[in-house]
């Protein structure tokens, strides 16, 4: 298929996978495309900016619109831009809907300390969408001659982390699971000493010769996600 992903701003992952680094905090969002359907991965940290990646994507997809959503984890980051897309199925490891309903004022604080203006936190917030598809186990998507799996590797870097293998294209989109950008961080809600064996899972699902895309940062290959377990092992005083 022939996608313009350049001429957007966007960079080709493979045949019809692309993603786009955002600006401020270098966030990935992803955009998986078969011949009936199309899976957005994450969608930014404001509805300003999920409306802006909604357009690109319906450009990109030459004026079809976006049919699923999959939500790597509920950092503010990767899920306020999520109420612009009204009508999308959306998917995330269960417990995501409680974040987004019961902890809604705290990403909507999180979103300010980390620069977000105050009135986009809150318009983002107030209408972000709770997902309609609580994942329990692997899930596979048929996207029309393309299947996305979307698999539970968390508790980790959040205790809800979701990842998409797109197989026939050998991408892995790895939410914040992977940085390549900085030392990834642990926040209150990481199990550090899960995160290592989520990395193993995670190799696992993509094999040696995949395309990791990372939560942020430049695409990176399994031996860069093995070198991360290590010193994330290292650093939480885990095997």
């Amino acid at each position: 298929m022939s996608i313009s992903w350049e001429e957007f701003g966007w960079e080709e992952l493979a045949d019809g996978v692309g993603r786009r680094r955002l600006p401020v905090w270098d966030a990935t969002v992803a955009l998986v495309v078969g011949t009936t359907g199309a899976l957005l991965f994450d969608t930014g940290a404001t509805l300003r900016e999920g409306a802006e990646i909604r357009t690109q994507a319906q450009a990109l997809l030459g004026g079809r619109r976006v049919t699923h959503i999959a939500l790597s984890h509920p950092h503010f980051d990767h899920v306020l831009g999520t109420g612009a897309f009204a009508g999308v199925q959306i998917y995330a490891a269960a417990g995501m809907d409680r974040v987004l309903d019961a902890g809604r004022e705290e990403l909507r604080l999180d979103a300010i300390r980390q620069g977000v203006p105050e009135a986009d936190a809150t318009s983002s917030t107030d209408i972000v969408i709770r997902p309609h598809h609580l994942i329990t186990h692997d899930w596979s998507i048929d996207l029309g001659g393309r299947d996305v799996l979307l698999s539970l590797l968390g508790p980790a870097h959040s205790p809800q982390d979701l990842v998409a293998v797109v197989p026939d294209a050998g991408v892995v989109l790895c939410g914040d699971l992977v940085e390549e950008s900085g030392e990834p961080p642990a926040g209150p809600d990481a199990t550090p000493g899960l995160w290592p064996h989520a990395l193993d899972r995670l190799l696992g699902l993509g094999g040696p010769s995949a395309r990791y895309v990372p939560g942020h940062g430049s695409v990176v290959d399994a031996a860069f996600v093995r070198t991360q377990r290590s010193a994330l092992a290292a650093r939480f005083g885990v095997s």
